[in-house]
């Protein structure tokens, strides 16, 4: 049991406002109130915020790694190092992410998902897994191996949404043989479906957001596409349609390296902080100095090489992943697309639990939610990290 805290001196970031002079209540892992700091809690345990920002947890619903662990190592220690490393930048719950690979090596990681639940005490909280791939268009696999992309086989997916029903998020091409059907049929089980690696045009895209149930742009810009000629003739693609249909949500990564300022501003002013999901899209070197690593698993994964801030090619022709934290994404977004503390804190909190259909437990303090807090100064540096009130992290 957690117990009782209160949790004050600092400005307190809520749904809209920040709150001065003002104190978080914490009752066995819950949020129990905001109330003035000088509010008698009795056999509470007093958390001096010192000045800093006392906000919501950062929840990152796509992320694949960082310290040295990717998901798909597929071992329960590369669950606990993940979720503990993107903790002391902030993230309270994540959503691990696959990459297209082999069924047995997805059995694998679905595996140890299912045994690192069990142990995270010490890390950010699992909301679910993300599956993405293997069902994309070979021309915007990006960094997926190619070995392994295909059309949606409905004995398989299905066998697999009923054997993990912790799987709470699945990628795909809308444009492919089935995509529409497939989608249907995860949303039907509770399982979001997200447009990612695509060449739909905007006639595919509309037809898979209200037939097939996809309302998520996985990556919004990365490997997907925008206007193309066909015949002379031109066709908006996935990005104009993100645009176009307002209830279309998008997650960016906001590192500043895959999208520049310019883009940042563009998606913010067109689609707003409602329907904005800042993610890391992390891989394994996120956390770790620059230079050789490997996209995905050790075993069979992509050498890549990591700098200026970002996974690459080998021969540098295209990205092949995101080494950013929670902290950056939020720094970015402040400092290159100038948009306010608190809508970048509602991108990477409220927006995401909104998205993932568990805004009842987190996202926000609000009564009765999760207690997942975080503590970081006007640098955007953490200083203290609480999952459903147990602090995980502190800076010393």
């Amino acid at each position: 049991m957690v117990g009782r805290l209160k949790i004050g001196n600092g400005p307190i970031i809520t749904q809209d406002k920040i709150l001065s002079g003002s104190c978080l209540l914490v009752e066995n892992g819950k949020i129990l109130a905001i109330e003035p700091a000088d509010t008698a809690f009795p056999d509470s345990r007093l958390i001096d915020a010192q000045g800093h920002y006392i906000s919501p947890g950062f929840m990152d619903i796509h992320l694949h790694g960082g310290g040295g662990f990717d998901f798909m190592d597929g071992t329960r220690e590369a669950f606990l190092n993940i979720a503990q490393i993107h903790a002391k930048h902030g993230t309270t719950s994540m959503l691990p992410t696959t990459l297209t690979c082999e069924k047995e090596d997805l059995i694998q990681t679905l595996e140890a998902y299912s045994q690192a639940c069990l142990q995270n005490t010490h890390g950010a909280h699992f909301v679910g897994m993300h599956l993405e791939g293997p069902y994309f268009a070979l021309s915007q696999r990006g960094a997926q191996d190619p070995k392994y992309i295909r059309d949606p086989d409905p004995k398989e997916y299905k066998e697999i949404i009923e054997s993990y029903p912790f799987i709470k998020r699945w990628s795909a091409a809308p444009e492919l043989k089935g995509a529409v059907e497939f989608g249907k049929y995860i949303s039907s089980k509770g399982v979001l479906a997200a447009i990612a690696h695509t060449d739909a045009i905007y006639e595919e895209v509309l037809e898979a957001f209200q037939q097939g149930g996809y309302t998520l742009a996985t990556h919004f810009y990365s490997a997907m596409s925008g206007v193309t000629r066909r015949n002379a003739f031109r066709y908006a693609g996935v990005i104009e349609s993100a645009y176009l249909l307002d209830e279309m949500d998008v997650e960016i990564i906001a590192d500043g390296v895959h999208l520049p300022a310019p883009l940042l501003k563009l998606v913010y002013k067109l689609k707003g902080p409602g329907r904005i999901a800042l993610i890391t899209d992390a891989m394994r070197a996120a956390d770790m100095p620059p230079g050789d690593s490997v996209l995905g698993s050790l075993k069979n994964g992509l050498p890549v090489l990591v700098e200026d801030g970002v996974a690459k090619l080998p021969d540098r022709t295209a990205f092949a992943g995101s080494v950013a934290t929670a902290d950056r994404l939020i720094r970015t977004m402040l400092e290159m697309a100038e948009v306010p503390l608190i809508e970048c804190i509602r991108m990477i909190s409220e927006t995401p639990a909104r998205i993932m259909n568990i805004q009842d437990k987190k996202g926000t303090l609000a009564p009765g939610k999760d207690a997942d807090i975080v503590i970081f100064n006007a640098q955007i540096e953490v200083q203290q990290t609480f999952v459903m009130g147990k602090s995980i992290f502190q800076k010393t």
